[in-house]
């Protein structure tokens, strides 16, 4: 389970640059190199400043960000994943681009994205980092829920799409406030990046699952698909002739139809690696609120 993070909220430019540089003296609390008495974003910034260890800004920085270190026993692989089937279809019709393919842009910041996001992944966690996707690269919410690793000029952090940045070029990121002075210095505000999809940490021992969008029933239904490791490309349902049908998706992250019935459901999803999966037995549910586990997970 990710530690929640204690962050403090940026007030201002000032307030960052007033920080006073400290020696090299461990701190009397572990990690508080402020101190404050709060293991933060802030503490991140200063760690680096004092030019410690590599490994000793590593600690600090999973703190920060809730991360905890795996040993090689404890990681597993896709075949120790009960949720992954033994064979995975590809196709390549819906392959995006290759697995770790890297982007870059210009990073910014803003305070929004955990309620209200373009992606309608309420209610977001706050163990999660969260960012706006340029218009570009998000596609019509092709990259709605994608798990990237965003890096600038001072580190490297996880972060989650949960909206969309209609002005940006693409390749542009808006990051949550909190999260930008831990890649980049705040004062700067318009900064390069990088970024690449990794797999979503939640869905490592877990299946996908679905939220059912509010007015749904039997004649018409809105289901969106959560904690899938990479971005869904395509969702499809299976007919009353036995065969699958594509649900046509909304640029908010839902998809929609009219034909689908009353269930229960049989969906095939594809992510953007051509990768197919099969979910059975997916009951419908009226209640917009409720989040329905289903039985498999995308291998990694």
């Amino acid at each position: 389970m990710k530690v929640k993070k204690a962050i403090l909220p940026i007030l201002c430019t000032a307030a960052v640059c007033a920080y006073p540089v400290y020696t090299l003296a461990a701190p009397l609390i572990p990690m508080d190199y402020c101190p404050d008495n709060v293991i933060d974003c802030f503490d991140v910034i200063e760690v680096r400043k004092q030019g410690t260890s590599k490994d000793e800004m590593q600690s600090v920085q999973d703190y920060v960000l809730g991360r905890s270190k795996k040993s090689s026993t404890d990681k597993g692989s896709s075949t120790d994943n009960p949720y992954v089937p033994d064979e995975v279809p590809i196709d390549e019709s819906c392959i995006l681009e290759p697995k770790g393919t890297v982007h870059t842009g210009e990073g910014t910041f803003y305070g929004g994205g955990y309620t209200g996001g373009h992606a309608m992944l309420d209610p977001v966690s706050h163990d999660y980092w969260i960012v706006a996707m340029n218009h570009s690269d998000y596609n019509e919410a092709q990259l709605a829920g994608a798990y990237l690793e965003v890096t600038g000029e001072l580190g490297t952090i996880h972060m989650l799409v949960t909206d969309e940045l209609p002005e940006g070029k693409k390749g542009d990121l808006d990051l949550f406030t909190d999260a930008f002075p831990l890649i980049a210095p705040v004062e700067k505000g318009r900064v390069p990046v990088s970024w690449k999809i990794i797999p979503l940490d939640s869905a490592e021992d877990a299946p996908v699952s679905y939220k059912y969008k509010t007015g749904t029933t039997e004649f018409w239904c809105g289901v969106q698909v959560r904690n899938h490791r990479y971005p869904i490309t395509k969702l499809e349902y299976l007919d009353e002739n036995g065969e699958f049908v594509e649900i046509p998706r909304r640029p908010y992250n839902y998809f929609e139809s009219r034909d689908m019935g009353k269930g229960p459901f049989t969906f095939r999803i594809t992510d953007i690696y051509g990768q197919v999966i099969i979910d059975k037995d997916i009951p419908l549910s009226y209640d917009d609120e409720e989040i329905i586990e289903g039985h498999v997970q995308f291998p990694e």
